[in-house]
């Protein structure tokens, strides 16, 4: 197991400096933070007892009131485009069929390179976390991914993630709909950016995801590839399910029991609120072990609906 505890637990911030070359080896916040702190570091150092728990911030901080502001504007946008027929009618979900493009970024040596066979692994991940099939419990979201594009770079600074914003805008692809997925070596599991951004921060709009945790990698307890199923659920508007701890505005998703602080491994009946459930330490938005989640609820697949409609439709 590799170590990256002596890295620091840091969030990912702006880094000054011009572009850099690259080599195309395959196919082709809160108020005042820099613009790269609009996306969320999430998770911190991938060994230890802390491994996905008590890591700091994993999506930039939200206040209660920007969060119901968010909502409100969510359901603002989606009531408006149903008045205009390009919107589902209330109680169906959107559903759509999600082009990803993986972006390899590769260290100059060709460290962080990872197979075609990880990378068909992981859009099937993807497809199987997103329709429910590991859980009777489960939802089907309505939405399928489809790999529209593997482009490999080799560049010792974007491999470890630095000049983000800049291997961002020059390497990003497709759409508002399109997920792009960066694989970096760094000391987070994965990092994301909220659908509701990408007005203002197209050229940014994806997820980060560390490499080694792909099928077959090396990231101990995070190598089933649903780090990437976790941001990609920040990408489609979901919080985390303890996001607020025990309050009753927490995730903003009703069939989410409220939770005072992350999970960590898969704690069986761990309940840390008096509000009615257990924790949801199977929801691939918790913070459990990768052998722990199986589903998005109900829920949660009508939020990512209505960001979908609202933002990337």
């Amino acid at each position: 197991m590799r170590s990256l505890i002596t890295r620091p637990r840091v969030l990912a911030v702006l880094l000054a400096g011009t572009a850099l070359a690259f080599s195309p080896l395959g196919g082709q916040a809160t108020a005042k933070l820099p613009v790269d702190q609009l996306s969320n570091p999430c998770f911190t150092p991938k060994e230890g007892p802390s491994a996905r728990g008590g890591h700091g911030a994993d999506t930039r901080e939200l206040s209660v009131a920007e969060q119901k502001a968010i909502d409100a504007k969510t359901a603002q946008l989606v009531a408006a485009k149903q008045a205009r027929g390009l919107a589902p009618a209330a109680g169906k979900l959107a559903g759509a069929s999600v082009p990803v493009y993986i972006n390899v970024m590769r260290s100059s040596s060709g460290a962080g390179d990872v197979t075609a066979t990880q990378i068909s692994q992981q859009i099937a991940e993807l497809n199987q976390d997103f329709a429910g099939g590991e859980s009777s419990a489960a939802a089907n979201t309505g939405f399928s991914f489809y790999l529209a594009g593997t482009y490999r770079y080799n560049n010792d600074t974007w491999h470890t993630d630095g000049q983000s914003t800049t291997y961002r805008a020059q390497t990003r692809k497709g759409g508002k709909n399109a997920l792009n997925i960066w694989l970096v070596d760094f000391a987070y599991l994965g990092i994301a950016t909220f659908p509701w951004d990408y007005a203002s921060n197209p050229s940014i709009d994806g997820i980060r995801v560390q490499y080694t945790s792909l099928p077959g990698g090396s990231a101990t307890n995070f190598n089933l590839g649903k780090t990437a199923s976790h941001e990609a659920g920040h990408w489609f508007g979901l919080y985390h399910t303890f996001q607020g701890g025990c309050t009753s505005t927490n995730d903003s998703v009703a069939d989410t029991p409220a939770q005072s602080s992350a999970s960590s491994g898969c704690p069986t009946g761990r309940n840390s609120c008096s509000l009615p459930g257990v924790d949801p330490i199977h929801n691939y938005m918790d913070y459990s072990y990768d052998s722990c989640y199986n589903q998005f609820t109900p829920g949660q697949s009508t939020r990512i609906s209505n960001a979908w409609t609202a933002y990337r439709a």
